[in-house]
């Protein structure tokens, strides 16, 4: 499939395609920092038709958490008794005292793991330690931690909780429609968020933003796939909810892995990284798991410590209202080796596909 979505014909065929049917000025968001990537990668953006604009949304889910999280996280791993386990990306992002990989320096015990029932193992194996995992990420990786919590409750590993920071990508979309600065006028969705959580969830927001949003693959093929069919939504005036990655997408999404995160999370309000404070845009473990819950376990103040001033403007990245190398630090003070915000650090982050892929004078 990868072979015959990134052929030079049909590629080529579909920007032609997009050109034709392009006669005026429209912004469109890819949500997924994976798209980012792709996009970048491979130089979609230089094949659009004049004022055909592509902006980069927040969908990187190291990126959007926020600092007083990993803060936490790193004030867990300097507990005696504490293995706090994390996502390899996570290790190296900053929080306002540091980031994991500083605080591992220092002697805490940081272990990164490919997911989270590796960290139920991890304190089964070890009962005398309390295990606790930092769990992020869209609702693609939501499952898996309803897993574990679900998994550890069962098998009575009484040791293991988590340190949450899930986000939901639909009332972030609906964030930034209602933004004073937004310029954004149709959606790129991402296709794995919605192999689990399906697509009825966009349509309100297409309804009432008049804003076209298409599910959508991580190929060049695809996102250009992608575009034409946003484009030409925008250009005859309609605002629906259309789904180019059919081959992996499901209008329902996955019903059990739904289920399964149903029974054990609850909506919350959520802070992002960049967003602020949104309503109902991330979760909370239900109260029949609230023992599970990291920060009532260990009694952990949710205040945000006060950051420290600095250039980087990942916010404005985040948001789609700024590009990477419009930082005055990109590439110089800010790199992947030292970064100054998240989005230089993890493999979904604008700026370290920019940083990457492009010249650092582009």
């Amino acid at each position: 499939m990868t072979a015959a979505q990134r052929d030079p014909r049909a590629v080529r065929g579909a920007a032609e395609a997009l050109a034709r049917v392009t006669t005026r000025p429209w912004t469109i968001m890819e949500v997924c920092g994976g798209q980012t990537h792709a996009i970048v990668r491979f130089g979609i953006d230089a094949m659009l038709p004049p004022g055909l604009t592509l902006v980069h949304g927040p969908g990187c889910p190291v990126c959007v958490t926020p600092a007083s999280a990993i803060d936490q996280a790193i004030a867990l791993s300097q507990r005696q008794g504490v293995i706090l386990c994390s996502f390899g990306d996570m290790l190296r992002v900053p929080g306002d005292t540091g980031s994991l990989l500083q605080a591992r320096a220092r002697g805490g015990d940081v272990r990164v793991v490919y997911g989270p029932l590796d960290a139920v193992e991890l304190a089964r194996r070890n009962p005398q330690r309390e295990v606790v995992f930092f769990a992020v990420g869209f609702e693609t990786t939501v499952p898996a931690t309803a897993l574990a919590v679900s998994l550890a409750e069962r098998q009575g590993v009484e040791n293991f909780s988590i340190l949450h920071s899930h986000v939901l990508v639909p009332p972030a979309m609906r964030a930034l429609l209602a933004a004073p600065d937004n310029r954004v006028q149709g959606f790129l969705a991402a296709g794995h968020v919605c192999t689990v959580m399906g697509m009825a969830a966009y349509a309100p927001i297409a309804r009432a933003h008049r804003v076209p949003i298409v599910v959508t693959g991580f190929e060049p093929l695809d996102i250009l796939q992608g575009l034409l069919l946003c484009v030409r939504q925008l250009e005859s005036g309609r605002a629906e909810v259309e789904n180019q990655y059919a081959r992996a997408v499901r209008p329902e999404g996955n019903r059990a892995a739904q289920d399964l995160v149903g029974q054990v999370f609850q909506v919350a309000p959520q802070t992002w990284r960049g967003l602020g404070d949104i309503a109902d845009s991330g979760l909370r473990l239900r109260p029949g798991f609230a023992h599970r819950d990291a920060r009532t376990r260990f009694g952990l103040a949710d205040t945000p410590a006060p950051a420290a001033p600095s250039p980087c403007i990942a916010g404005a990245v985040l948001r789609g209202v700024a590009r990477p190398t419009a930082c005055p630090e990109f590439g110089r003070a800010c790199t992947p080796e030292h970064p100054l915000g998240a989005p230089m650090v993890s493999g979904e982050g604008a700026c370290a596909a920019y940083h990457r892929y492009r010249a650092l004078a582009q």
